[in-house]
């Protein structure tokens, strides 16, 4: 993918620790909401896979923590897909403070397609793959 997606989000009171500090857990929420939101653009929904009889899970997390967001402030999920494999998708992170582009969070996510019925990894959907091969080209 050339340029990641961009999510604008603003750090949330419930999201904090009680030094008004975003709690580290959050961030992986974060995450998952930049990915839903990237896949979206793509026109793959969720709710689309799960329709069809997929799930995508998690399956490896990793995450590096920069720096320290707090309450109120907003910041930037930055996600891109940087590989797509039979069965599965990895996805690449960057998480910004807006405004002054500090760097939070570097990370990287691998999902993998499961058949809902078995709970076992298998090829992602074909309209799936060739939404997101279509972006990474």
């Amino acid at each position: 993918m050339s340029s990641p997606h961009e999510l604008r989000i603003r750090v949330r009171y419930s999201e904090t620790d009680q030094m008004g500090v975003v709690h580290h857990a959050s961030y992986l929420i974060y995450l998952e909401e930049g990915r839903t939101e990237l896949m979206r653009s793509l026109g793959v929904e969720y709710e689309e896979v799960e329709r069809s009889g997929f799930a995508m899970g998690v399956r490896k997390l990793d995450v590096r923590y920069r720096g320290s967001a707090r309450y109120g402030d907003e910041i930037l999920c930055r996600t891109r897909i940087t590989q797509l494999r039979g069965a599965s998708i990895r996805y690449g992170y960057e998480i910004v403070r807006a405004g002054t582009e500090e760097l939070l969070l570097t990370g990287s996510v691998e999902t993998v397609s499961l058949e809902l019925e078995t709970m076992r990894p298998a090829p992602l959907p074909q309209g799936i793959r060739d939404a997101i091969a279509a972006a990474i080209d």
